[in-house]
């Protein structure tokens, strides 16, 4: 899987599967430029690279001219842009009655219009450059609902089916368009929201998240380098004839639902849903 020598930008950087994925792909040779709204994040991963692998720059992906920024500074940065990996993501969960406006609006505004700023800004360089690979980090939860996770499934849904119509537009281009789809991640962000259900049910958050993985087959949430080496695939000429895949990397918690039943179950028993 080789990748040297490619320029690649990716998204919510700063920390979780984003520094996983940079880290990973400054291994094998690429240039990077990862983003975030955190400016003090991505100095700190920088500062952990090599020297020249990689660059910063600040931004939030809903906002256009933030995105417009990012892809000038990659650009710049590196000559060209070969991969795009969409990373940055939030969520609140929450079902729908109790999901205010603006927490449906900033889910969707990063989740999806970020990947919609980004996709366009960048793909016009790698019209130039003779095509590309753009790598979206969709969700389990974009191929099923979760419970309590109206904007987020919508969000990564929606995105999913935005990467196949990219990579129908544009596979005549040489770029290609792949979702990624985790499951359960051991990131700032899992322990967070599945923090707030096991509050919810007054269970101790810790022993909540641990309890979740425990029905999966491989028993285990995945580890961030894990989603890294499915990004290096993508990124490289091995992968030169996948486009418009959504890939599951889930621990084969798909094959049985464990995460949705487990949550509902869990929900259930102290008398949050019926």
């Amino acid at each position: 899987m080789n990748i040297k020598g490619k320029v690649a930008l990716v998204t919510g950087g700063g920390s979780g599967i984003g520094t996983a994925i940079a880290e990973r792909f400054v291994a094998d040779g690429a240039k990077v430029c990862i983003t975030g709204r955190r400016k003090e994040m991505l100095e700190k991963v920088a500062q952990s690279l090599p020297a020249g692998t990689v660059t910063i720059c600040s931004g939030d992906v809903s906002k256009e001219e933030d995105v417009e920024r990012m892809v000038e500074t990659v650009v710049k940065f590196g000559g060209k842009l070969d991969v795009l990996v969409n990373n940055a993501g939030t969520n609140h969960p929450a079902p729908i009655d109790k999901l205010d406006l603006k927490a449906w609006q900033e889910v969707i505004g990063i989740n999806l219009t970020g990947p919609y700023l980004l996709m366009k800004a960048a793909i016009p360089h790698m019209l130039k450059g003779g095509g590309g690979s753009i790598i979206n980090i969709a969700s389990v939860g974009g191929m099923r609902c979760l419970p309590g996770m109206p904007a987020y499934c919508t969000s990564k849904a929606g995105l999913i089916m935005l990467t196949q119509q990219v990579a129908l537009d544009y596979g005549r281009h040489n770029i290609r368009c792949n979702a990624v789809c985790p499951g359960g991640v051991k990131t700032d962000m899992t322990k967070q929201d599945f923090g707030q259900f096991g509050k919810m049910l007054g269970i101790d958050p810790d022993t909540f998240l641990n309890q979740i993985p425990m029905e999966t087959p491989l028993r285990r949430f995945a580890d961030s380098p894990e989603i890294g080496g499915l990004c290096v695939y993508l990124a490289s000429d091995d992968s030169s004839f996948v486009t418009g895949a959504a890939i599951l990397i889930d621990g084969g918690s798909a094959v049985v639902d464990v995460i949705g039943a487990s949550i509902t179950a869990a929900l259930r028993r102290g008398g949050i849903v019926d």
